[in-house]
This record gives structure tokens, C-alpha cells and sequence, in this order.
């Protein structure tokens, strides 16, 4: 102490320029001490102004890596996290991690780490989120590791110590656990939802993933969300700020509020009566850094809140010495960072695009597999049909990057050796309602015989179409994510124009819409102006001053016959990508599948969902969806009736389910011939899937997320109470189960051993068994422990307690060892205390649930009780 206050007390006798060189290890508590309440007010809100007379640059600490370094440019993209979550791969998750990572800080250094970093370029990543995905309803659910505390905890230690590194003291970045706690939806009311959870249901599932992130992963940072628990906004919530999250897990690190979740607690929770008294509380509880957006910033309102007495300024020095000991351990205090070297050439480079790849092809679930129709023969001829088969969106997920390179299902089976004639057809819109991608089909560069798929891009490095276009290509859709990137080499990434002319050759007659769809930029100054014609009357003209994402224009056709089109746009805004697309009769697209189907050797229909339809508050509302969340989980109606037409051509029919939650395919699972779950993958996933169907890739994805065979089986959206949801406590019959996946191999399972029948509560358990590869081709196993406890009115079926993914070849055995320690054993009573309790257990390995997957059993008794914290 009297070391600390001599230090405080020197810096404040040295010149300015001298104090910000000399604080290489960035004493908290002194640089604190040496600011006024307005800097320090300045520094705890997430858009951090500059402190010249420190030599301080400003700081963003908005940004975001979920699957990716995110809106700022190019990235590699990874699986979205449920599908990084189906992988089971802890040892994946943490190099995915570190590639995240590693981006993250190539684009801070790009900038110099003395110069003022824009929201998207810093340090601080606001990933993972590691919410229990608890109702395949919620849209967000996709950013998850799905619906298991055990899995979702121990894939986000995986995900968090690859993010920040090594060193504490000198973190790569700083990953964030979010959103705390009980947070998944609905959408809708997120903003004012208060959830009446159960203690009960509050330790057992929605607090394990946060504590092991926080016990285990020593996460820098944790975002409380936006939601009330029993009437009080968990960002003014001190018994879980500073009770459970500080004094009983012991987290070091700062806790920021979700974007605009303190502004919240005055206009939609009505906790307080204006944002000073709002901040006051948030800060008193332990919120220290405060998210905000469109001029939302509560914390600004600090320093009337200190003038007014509702919060001491020595609550705002906590808050501002948490967040600045942050920035310190990133470096921005020193000339000794040891990352400084990471440059620009480390974004999607091959070691990453191979990472990317790998996750890619370990995401993939196999589902159902008929007579072993999968992997296809070589040669086959393929008809190529679904919504979902050239998008780029169902590659990119959201809270993505800009990948450098992305090849769709559609593109990567044209680029496959060994493949037989490929012929497509979109074939169905995603949803009643909802426009999709006009697909090369039907486009044309021109009428002669030389013209091609797609249209003609002409793109100028000018606003006005001046002189000679700087590139002309062949585009075959309008399908652009251009966010913070130029659209062809050697172009300005913010000033540009392009000219797309040719023909739109509908599949026939009817009425149609035409739709601009842009991705919007969080509070953008200005969008990109645009102007389409059609047979050269212009249908739309649209200056860049709408908000609106989409822009439609109606069109009716008489038959076949081709139309000219051109379409314009301007980048003289912040919008970050184009999509043209369509609303087209469903008769005549599925009449054009049909056709296609007729003529090929097997059909492969790419269906399912996108972030069009399922996401983060959305602005739609269609049959099956609501606001982003969905009301139904079959799969849409158009592309169910398109399945059907397809199958009746007695094709073999194999179903790639693309999407970001479970769908009840049922009518597919009884139709179909084969089933993948391939998720939101990624800019390899294309090549992941089709290395999948002919086989070289062998399937090895497990569910994180049980697929229920309607709405009906689930509880109210809005009921937190975990009864009768997920695999844990639903009672009914699943589609396909939590943990489960096929593979083009076999395996079997004997040998199971515990380190003993009988233990005394409290002490760890060894469990070890032997997993042989019993079929003909090599592969990947997941071998899963699961623990049935005494049956009891709160008990859960089973819960998971270990995994592990081993890779054997034909005819190879290993043994798999799990160590399960004390909390795994625990079960919770009624007021949320949680105790290891005598009884008799049953303990199962294999390569799913038990009833579900081959495995073997035995009994443990565990002896007396012994109770845990929290």
C-alpha cells in the first residue's frame, strides 16, 4: 500500500508525456488515480474518447468473433458455433480460438497500437456466447453451443483460453462469456423480458457454463445480458455480479453490459427514472464498461449521477480500474507487446482456411442413411435443388467476417473430381414470404449463343459511371458481402460503382417481385444508392435515404420469355453487400426442379433456413417466424412441397439440412434416402459437404441440440423452467436425439471400467473403456459419458459428464479415459444448493445416449453426502 500511494504520488508530479511512458505495466489504481471524473467517465463507455494529455489514443471495445473476426473486413469464417458445437472438439475450439485471435490482433496492429481503433479493430471480443440454448425456437440459439451445460461449458474454456492465450498477464485478446444469465429469447421482449426462474433450474443449467468459464477459462471479461431476474435487470444485479460472479467464482476481469442494456433499464424495465439513476445502479452492482449505440450511452449520464449522490465517484474508479487494467494486460500501455508482429498476412491464410475446413468437415451431422446410399458413387450425375444450395448467407452465418474465398454446395461440387454431370435448379423459396437469391438460372449475360449464366458487372472506381470501367467479369448471381473490402482487387473499398446488364429468363409465367436486399450497417451515416431497370424503364430508384434493407418492385410475365435487366449501385455509403433477389410463383420454380431431377442419378436438395429468416431481432413476420425467432420447426412449407414433387420421381433423394437449429424433418426422415445436418459452415463448407457425399470426407458431427418432431412437444416459449426440455428432462420421443450422428463406419464399445463401485461423495471418479472401429473405413468417434442419477421430482434423466472425440482406423481399438470430478456427480435441490448425493448410479459410455447408441454400463454407489458451492 505505501508502495502504491509513493507511485501515485511521483506520477503526479511528472510531465504528462512522461506519465503515459512510463506506465509499462499500467498500475491501475494509479492511472485511475491520476484522471479526472469526467476521463474516467469517458473511459468506461464502450466508444472510449481519447485522453490526449496522457497520450492516450480513443478505444472501441466493440468487437465481436464468434466464428470469425467479425464486421471488420476480411476474416476467416468459420462453422457458425452450433456448428462448431457439433464437432465435440475442445482442441478444435481452442485453435479456432487462437486463429480468432490472431486476426484480431493483425488488424489492431494494422492500425498502429498507439492509434485510435474504430469499433470491429480492437482487442476485447465479445464472444462466447455461451447461453443454454434451451428451445430450438429462439433464433439466436445458432450463436450457442447448444442446449448442454456440460458441453457448452467445456467447449467455451476450449473457445476462451485459445482467444487469450497462453500468458494472463499478456493476453492475446480478451474473450467475453456471454450473456449473463438466462437469456435466450424470445426476441421480441428481450429488451424488457423479466424471467421468473427457479433456483433450481438457475444452478443446474443456466449458471454451470459461466462458472467453468470463469473458474476454468479465467475469461477476461463477461457481458451481462438484457434481461430482469424476479424484477431486477441483471446489469443492476449485485448478488450475481458481485456476489456469484465476483465473491463465489472469484472473476478478475471487467463485466460489460450488452449494447444498450443500461439505457434499457430506464426506457423498457422502468427500474429507475432517467439513466443517471440507471447508471448509478449498474455501476454500484458491478457493471463496469457500458455497451451503448445510437447516442444510447447511459454511463455518460456517471457524472451527474456522482454530482446527485446516487453512486460514489470511488464505485466509478472500480469500474474504470477493471477496464483499464484490461487495456493494460492488451498491451496498450507498453512498447513490449509480444504479438506486435502479427501482420495482415496471418488473415485467412492457408493454415487457417485448413482450419476452416476441418471444422467444416467435422460439423457435419449424418442423420439417416439408407441402405448406405451415402458416400455416392463416383460418376454420379447430380440434380442439384434447394434455397439453400448457392447462398452465400447460409455459408456466413451472422456476426460474421468477410471471407476471402467462398465456395457454396453448388460451386464445390462443380469443382469436385470424380463428379458426374451437375444440373440445378433453386426450385422453392425459403419461406412463404421471404425472397431468395435470383439464381443463375435465371439470368443470362445476353441472348447469342456465346452468352453465359449470371449477368455482366461492370464496376467503376467512381460514383458516377465515369469513363472506362476499372474491371468487367461475369458475375453469376448478385450475391456480394463487400463489408470493409473492395469488390475486385485494386479498388477503393469506399468509393466504388457497378453496372450488373443481361437478361432475367423467369421459369414461367406469373407474378413475380423483384428485391434489393442490403446488409445495413449499425447506425450508418449514409447508404449506397441504387437504380434498377427493367426492359429499360427504371422500377426503382432509390437515393441511398431509406432505411428499409429490403426494396421491392412487382413484375408479372406472360411466359418464358427473357427480359432486360440492369441494375445499379453506388457505394458512396456504409452499406456492406447487394443480394438481388426474387419472390417467384412456386409452381413454376418447382416445375423447373421437377425437370432437373427427371434427368439425374440422385438428388441432392440443399433446404433448411437462414439468417434471413432466424437471427438476432429481425424484421420479419411470416408463417413459421417472428421477429427472428421461429413459431413452428417443420420445415417450410414451400420447401416441404418441393421435397415431395422431387422425391416422386423415384430418384434417390438425399436432404442437406442447412440452418442454425433443429428442424423436425419428418416427412424426410420416413421419405428421404439420406440426411446431413451441415449447419451455417462456413467459407469451406461447400467443399466440406461435398467432399461428405462422395466420401472424403467420413461424417463424424454430433447434435449439441435435441431435434424435436414438432412445437407441440415443447413447453411455452417464454416458460424458463427447464421441465420438459432438452434431452435432460424431455419426456417424449425425439426425431433424433441429443448426441447423436452416423458414420460410414461402425463402432462398438466394451471394457468399461471405474476406479471403483464405490465412492464416497466428494471424491473424483476414473472411468475408462475401449472403442473399436468394427467396419471398413476409417473415422471419427465421439465416445460420450452420460450419468443417470437416482430417480428424484427434480432429477434429470441424464446428464452428460465426458467426451471425447478419437479418430481410429479400420479395425483399430483405443481406450478413452474420463476423469469426472466431484461437481459433475452433483446434483441440485429446490433452493438451488448443490451436493453430491448418495444413491445408486448408472454410468454409460458409447457413442450416443443410452437407448440411443451402442455403449456399455455399470453401477456406482456413491456413499454419504457432500455439499459444494455454487
Amino acid at each position: 500500500m505505501k508502495l502504491r500511494l509513493l507511485l501515485t504520488t511521483v506520477l503526479s508530479l511528472l510531465p504528462v508525456a512522461a506519465f503515459a511512458q512510463n506506465t509499462p505495466t499500467a498500475d491501475a489504481d494509479a492511472l485511475v488515480n491520476h484522471m479526472t471524473l469526467a476521463e474516467k467517465v469517458g473511459q468506461v463507455q464502450s466508444a472510449a474518447p481519447a485522453i490526449p494529455r496522457l497520450n492516450w489514443p480513443a478505444y472501441e471495445w466493440w468487437n465481436e468473433g464468434l466464428h470469425g473476426v467479425a464486421r471488420a473486413g476480411y476474416a476467416t469464417v468459420f462453422p457458425q458455433a452450433i456448428g462448431l458445437a457439433a464437432t465435440w472438439d475442445t482442441d478444435l475450439l481452442h485453435r479456432v480460438g487462437d486463429t480468432i485471435s490472431t486476426e484480431a490482433r493483425a488488424k489492431f496492429n494494422a492500425a498502429g497500437p498507439k492509434a485510435d481503433h474504430d469499433r470491429y479493430m480492437g482487442l476485447s471480443i465479445w464472444s462466447p456466447n455461451i447461453n443454454i440454448f434451451r428451445d430450438p425456437r429462439w433464433g439466436r440459439g445458432q450463436e450457442t453451443y447448444g442446449e448442454d451445460p456440460y458441453l457448452t461449458g467445456h467447449m467455451g474454456v476450449a473457445f476462451i483460453q485459445g482467444i487469450q492465450g497462453p500468458d494472463p498477464a499478456h493476453p492475446k485478446a480478451i474473450a467475453t462469456a456471454k450473456h449473463f444469465v438466462v437469456h435466450s429469447g424470445p426476441e421480441a421482449g428481450r429488451h424488457s423480458f423479466d424471467v421468473d426462474v427457479s433456483p433450481y433450474d438457475l444452478e443446474a443449467t443456466y449458471t454451470p457454463a459461466f462458472r467453468l468459464a470463469v473458474t476454468a477459462g479465467q475469461v477476461g471479461s463477461v457481458m451481462c445480458s438484457y434481461n430482469a431476474l424476479h424484477g431486477t435487470p441483471v446489469c443492476a444485479d449485485g448478488d450475481l455480479l458481485n456476489g456469484r460472479l465476483r465473491r463465489d467464482w472469484g472473476f478478475k476481469g471487467y463485466v460489460v453490459s450488452d449494447c444498450d442494456a443500461v439505457d434499457d433499464m430506464t426506457r423498457f424495465h422502468h427500474y429507475r427514472a432517467d439513466n443517471a439513476a440507471s447508471a448509478a445502479a449498474a455501476v454500484q452492482a458491478g457493471t463496469d464498461l457500458n455497451c451503448g449505440g445510437g447516442g444510447r450511452y447511459a454511463y455518460a449520464d456517471l457524472g451527474n449521477a456522482v454530482a446527485q449522490h446516487l453512486v460514489s465517484e470511488g464505485a466509478v474508479d472500480q469500474a474504470a480500474r477493471r477496464v483499464i487494467a484490461a487495456r493494460a494486460r492488451m498491451g496498450a500501455f507498453t512498447a513490449n507487446d509480444p504479438y506486435a508482429d502479427i501482420g495482415n498476412e496471418r488473415i485467412d491464410d492457408p493454415a487457417a482456411r485448413a482450419l476452416a475446413l476441418e471444422a467444416a468437415r467435422k460439423s457435419i451431422v449424418l442423420l439417416k442413411n439408407r441402405n448406405n446410399l451415402l458416400p455416392l458413387a463416383p460418376g454420379t450425375g447430380l440434380a442439384v435443388i434447394g434455397p439453400n444450395a448457392d447462398a452465400l448467407n447460409v455459408l456466413e452465418a451472422n456476426y460474421h467476417g468477410t471471407a476471402v474465398q467462398a465456395f457454396t454446395p453448388l460451386a464445390a461440387l462443380r469443382m469436385a473430381p470424380g463428379i458426374g454431370l451437375i444440373s440445378y435448379a433453386q426450385g422453392s423459396a425459403l419461406a412463404e414470404g421471404v425472397p431468395v437469391l435470383v439464381p443463375e438460372t435465371a439470368l443470362r449475360t445476353g441472348a447469342g449463343s456465346g452468352a453465359e449464366p449470371g449477368l455482366t458487372g461492370d464496376y467503376f472506381d467512381n460514383l458516377d459511371f465515369s469513363g472506362e470501367p476499372k474491371l468487367t467479369r461475369t458475375d453469376r448471381t448478385v450475391d456480394f458481402d463487400w463489408d470493409k473490402v473492395p469488390p475486385a482487387p485494386g479498388m477503393d473499398a469506399h468509393k466504388y460503382a457497378v453496372r450488373w446488364t443481361g437478361l432475367l429468363v423467369p421459369p414461367g409465367a406469373g407474378d413475380y417481385s423483384l428485391a434489393l436486399r442490403f446488409d445495413r450497417c449499425f447506425d450508418c451515416l449514409g447508404h449506397d444508392a441504387v437504380r434498377l431497370y427493367v426492359d429499360g424503364r427504371l422500377v426503382l430508384d432509390d437515393p441511398g435515404t431509406g432505411k428499409d434493407a429490403d426494396l421491392t418492385v412487382p413484375l408479372h410475365v406472360d411466359g418464358k420469355s427473357p427480359h432486360r435487366i440492369r441494375l445499379e449501385m453506388v457505394h458512396g455509403g456504409q452499406d456492406q453487400g447487394i443480394r438481388l433477389m426474387w419472390q417467384a410463383p412456386a409452381d413454376a420454380q418447382r416445375d423447373e426442379a421437377v425437370a432437373v431431377a427427371r434427368k439425374a442419378g440422385a438428388i441432392v436438395a440443399f433446404v433448411g433456413l437462414s439468417p434471413d429468416v432466424e437471427g438476432e431481432e429481425l424484421g420479419i413476420v411470416v408463417p413459421g417466424f417472428d421477429g427472428g425467432d421461429r413459431t413452428d420447426l417443420g420445415l417450410p412449407q414451400t420447401q416441404q412441397q418441393l421435397l415431395e414433387a422431387v422425391a416422386a420421381t423415384g430418384r434417390p433423394l438425399v436432404v442437406v439440412l442447412m440452418s442454425g437449429s433443429a428442424v423436425a424433418l419428418n416427412w424426410a426422415q420416413e421419405h428421404a434416402d439420406a440426411i446431413l445436418a451441415a449447419w451455417y459452415p462456413g467459407e469451406r463448407g461447400g467443399r466440406a459437404i461435398a467432399e461428405t457425399l462422395f466420401g472424403v470426407n467420413n461424417p463424424s458431427g454430433r447434435l449439441p441440440v435435441t431435434f424435436y418432431r414438432s412445437v407441440r412437444d415443447l413447453p411455452a416459449f417464454v416458460d424458463y423452467a427447464m421441465t420438459g426440455r432438452t434431452y435432460r428432462y424431455f419426456e417424449g420421443a425425439p426425431l433424433y436425439p441429443f448426441g447423436f450422428g452416423l458414420s460410414y463406419t461402425r463402432f462398438a464399445y466394451d471394457g468399461l471400467a471405474l476406479s471403483t463401485a464405490n465412492l464416497d461423495a466428494g471424491q473424483p471418479l476414473t472411468v475408462t473403456a475401449t472403442v473399436r472401429n468394427v467396419g471398413d473405413k476409417a473415422g471419427d468417434e465421439v465416445a460420450q459419458l452420460y450419468l443417470t442419477p437416482p430417480a428424484g421430482p427434480l432429477a434429470p434423466r441424464r446428464a452428460l459428464a465426458g467426451f471425447q472425440r478419437v479418430h481410429l482406423e479400420a479395425g483399430e481399438s483405443r481406450q478413452v479415459t474420463f476423469q469426472v470430478d466431484p461437481r459433475d456427480l452433483s446434483g441440485v435441490d429446490a433452493a438451488g444448493n448443490r451436493a453430491v448425493e448418495e444413491g445408486r448410479y448408472q454410468v454409460f459410455v458409447g457413442g450416443g445416449q443410452p437407448d440411443y447408441a451402442a455403449g456399455v454400463d455399470k453401477t456406482l454407489e456413491i456413499h454419504s453426502r457432500q455439499a459444494l458451492p455454487k
